[in-house]
């Protein structure tokens, strides 16, 4: 099946706010309430049929620039100033393309455009991330098939030839075959972020609507088996908060494994190397340590691409994710001895299936699984934005990927019990009702995703678009 050209005819976008049942601090932010956009799209393909596509994504503060001196508003602003100058992009294009073309068209003259506004290229390709997911939801739709569907027969287009500058690694890689042989699965694992301010033990009674507070409760509640571990940077603090978040995971009677999530709060490798080493040297660790599968981003993004981390790669895989801001950054951070590179639809979707090409690629040639993906997203929102994400995730043939809105946020508490009402039906295996609200059904730490596999990307129902507000302007 040859990938179909379309024309972006319309975009509309909107939003609406987000608030947290817990406060979640990450870095250097702690967030309660955050605005979540949504992005409508029509396109016309050459016979003059239109249809039309949706995504979803949280405007999460300090992750995607973590200048202090922004505040959390001004941080919405520059993404919502990220969504217009790409919808502008594409809408005055009015070239027809394949999905993929138009991505790749635009891809230089977004970050060009946003540097021009101040914005950093993880922010800029903030827009085009959404806008893609979009156009491919409106092209499944026209196609009659599912978003599986349309990447394993390549419906999209992906040519890494149209982006060579960027992609010069995979000049004559095979992505036919590549994408051809992608097989989605029926479930995959939630991975639970304990966040720096989330309790350990007990109930402490925070919230008290009946949902889980502590990561104990969490665990029994969810039957969770993969975490991801904040770390602050204080070697002292970190090693303490390990072990009492050990004495809950030791208890789990099942084998459980572990990412260690630096959040760039290393100024360097050594201090890093000294953490684990006292890591080693704790008794009420050696479980905790034996379990860990690799170690997220530890160094900040000034200097992530600056220095070596393969003596650290040695002990335990580092993958790179804040400092992951352009498509050729996974080949430079190979070169400084990363071993992975995280996949996130805010980051943008085919920037994770031309890593995940490269993994392959690269892995082919070593003779060995050396190099690798994992999903890293704790902000997706029941809805359009965790069912896109969890559909990419899971046709890269990622076992388990991280999974905490439903944690921080109670479900769809708060939305048109319509809109609840139609996101259940359609995805009765990944979602349930309860205290009130349609929320993720997790069991035994994993979530059933078959319904993802239906016509569009990943979603047999969408927004109810009456009731959202038009996207703030931005001055």
């Amino acid at each position: 099946m040859s990938a179909p050209q379309l024309i972006v005819r319309e975009v509309r976008l909107y939003e609406r706010d987000v608030h947290l049942r817990m406060p979640f601090r990450f870095g250097v932010v702690t967030l309660t309430q955050a605005p979540q956009c949504f992005v409508c799209v029509r396109i016309e393909f050459a016979d003059g049929r239109s249809h039309w596509g949706a995504a979803a994504e949280l405007l999460a503060p300090k992750w995607f620039d973590k200048n202090l001196a922004l505040s959390n508003t001004d941080n919405f602003d520059q993404l919502r100033l990220s969504l217009r100058l790409a919808a502008d992009l594409y809408l005055q294009a009015g070239v027809a393309r394949t999905a993929f073309g138009h991505f790749a068209a635009h891809y230089d003259v977004q970050i060009t455009a946003g540097a021009e506004r101040g914005l950093n290229a993880l922010v800029a390709n903030f827009g085009p991330a959404q806008l893609d997911r979009a156009i491919l939801d409106a092209l499944c739709q026209g196609a009659g098939c599912s978003f599986y569907q349309a990447l394993q027969s390549n419906l999209v287009g992906i040519d890494p030839a149209l982006l060579g500058q960027h992609l010069p690694d995979l000049a004559g890689f095979d992505m036919m075959r590549f994408l051809a042989q992608l097989k989605p699965a029926d479930s995959i694992a939630a991975r639970h972020t304990v966040g720096m301010l989330d309790a350990i033990g007990g109930h402490p009674g925070q919230v008290n609507d009946g949902l889980p507070e502590s990561l104990e409760e969490v665990v029994a509640a969810y039957g969770h088996r993969y975490f991801k571990l904040k770390v602050s940077g204080n070697l002292a603090a970190d090693q303490q908060r390990l072990i009492e978040i050990a004495s809950v995971l030791d208890r789990i009677a099942e084998p459980c494994y572990v990412s260690l999530d630096g959040n760039e709060q290393y100024d360097d490798i050594d201090a890093l190397l000294e953490l684990w080493r006292r890591m080693e040297a704790a008794p009420q660790l050696k479980r905790l340590v034996a379990s860990i599968l690799f170690i997220e981003q530890p160094i900040t993004r000034a200097r992530a691409l600056d220095s070596d981390v393969s003596s650290l790669s040695q002990v335990k895989p580092v993958i790179i994710d804040e400092s992951d801001d352009g498509l050729g950054v996974f080949a430079r951070a190979r070169d400084l001895g990363y071993l992975g590179v995280s996949s996130k639809c805010c980051k943008g979707l085919y920037k994770s299936i031309l890593n995940a090409s490269r993994c392959s690629l690269w892995n082919a040639q070593a003779g060995t699984p050396r190099y690798f993906m994992t999903g890293e997203d704790l902000t997706t929102q029941a809805g359009l934005a965790v069912q896109q994400d969890l559909a990419l995730v899971n046709l890269l043939g990622l076992q388990h990927v991280e999974r905490n809105g439903h944690h921080y946020v109670n479900g769809m508490a708060g939305l048109p019990q319509a809109e609840q009402a139609g996101f259940l039906a359609a995805h009765p295996d990944l979602y349930e009702k309860s205290y009130g609200a349609v929320r993720l059904k997790i069991r035994n730490g994993r979530m059933d995703i078959g319904s993802l596999s239906a016509r569009g990307f990943a979603s047999g129902a969408y927004p109810d678009w009456n009731k959202l507000a038009p996207l703030a302007t931005v001055l």
